[in-house]
């Protein structure tokens, strides 16, 4: 027997936990008379008037034979009605009737006093954490570019959040070691001991209620802005997000009044550096070192505003 990848055993023992919290193998899903499979189909219609059987099939995964025979059960209790289509007679349109949507608006608060007894004993702290942690799950198992990402000023927690993530990322994807958190940490320290509106900015990335990305403007001296921790989390990827965060920081900059921006990165962050290059930044300098417990290249850029 294979053994198990650590991942995998988690999110099993996550589905066990939850699917028991909700009740999701009982018959009578939150006393609708209705499994939780049924309860789903019927969310689906309530969703999207005028489905079709084969649409259900496709969105949902489940066989033929399974929702023909659902939906002549629903038929038959009242719960949903066929209507011939004016386009296309090769099928029928399936609508709720006022009973079916009675059914569906039973559930939809049933599972509101369920969910929200769950969540009773938690703080508001904890409340923030459990969405942060569902976004994540989401969007990490279902990347989808409508999601919109949106930028925020960093609120509570959100800059021990920034250490732990470069910190974790960093060492996950290049080795680098405890010293390159410890940096972070540093710099994080220094943009809330000189804190300047008019001076620093701040942003972070969040896709739903999950943080996914930073970065900051700080005042390096002689009307020089620095770029610093300029992060994009995998979940975020490929959607533009490391320009446009960059794009935040040279706006700022300019409406500052700096006269240049500099920042300072690795040889192979190449995906960093594409987006420096694409902006305009220049590199002005490079020099080896070992300071992140691995051999580096660090390379100083710098975009005349």
């Amino acid at each position: 027997m294979l053994a198990a990848d650590p991942s995998v055993a988690a999110l099993r023992r996550f589905n066990r936990l939850y699917t028991q919290k909700i009740g999701a193998l009982g018959r009578d899903h939150l006393d609708s008379g209705l499994n939780l499979t049924e309860a789903r189909v019927l969310f689906e219609l309530a969703a999207a008037p005028g489905l079709r059987a084969r649409g259900l099939q496709k969105d949902l995964g489940l066989d033929a034979g399974y929702v023909s025979r659902l939906i002549s059960r629903f038929e038959a209790r009242g719960f949903l009605e066929r209507r011939a289509s004016d386009g296309d007679k090769r099928g029928a349109d399936l609508h709720l009737t006022a009973e079916g949507l009675a059914l569906f608006r039973h559930l939809g608060d049933a599972a509101d006093r369920q969910i929200g007894g769950l969540l009773d004993p938690l703080s508001p702290g904890q409340r923030r954490d459990l969405a942060q942690a569902t976004a994540t799950i989401r969007n990490l198992l279902t990347p989808s570019a409508a999601d919109p990402v949106a930028l925020r000023p960093p609120g509570p927690g959100d800059l021990g959040w920034v250490v732990q993530r470069h910190g974790a990322l960093y060492a996950e994807e290049y080795g680098w070691d405890e010293r390159f958190e410890g940096l972070v940490a540093g710099v994080v320290a220094e943009f809330v001991r000189d804190f300047d509106p008019a001076r620093a900015r701040g942003w972070i990335a969040t896709l739903g209620d999950a943080p996914v990305g930073s970065v900051f403007v700080v005042d390096d001296g002689d009307g020089v802005a620095r770029l610093r921790l300029l992060l994009v989390d995998p979940a975020a990827r490929g959607r533009g997000l490391g320009e446009r965060l960059v794009a935040e920081c040279l706006g700022f900059a300019r409406q500052a009044g700096y006269r240049d921006m500099v920042l300072w990165t690795q040889s192979l962050l190449t995906g960093a550096r594409r987006i420096y290059v694409r902006a305009g930044f220049t590199l002005e300098s490079s020099r080896p070192h070992d300071s992140l417990g691995v051999p580096l290249v660090g390379e100083t850029w710098r975009l005349k505003l």
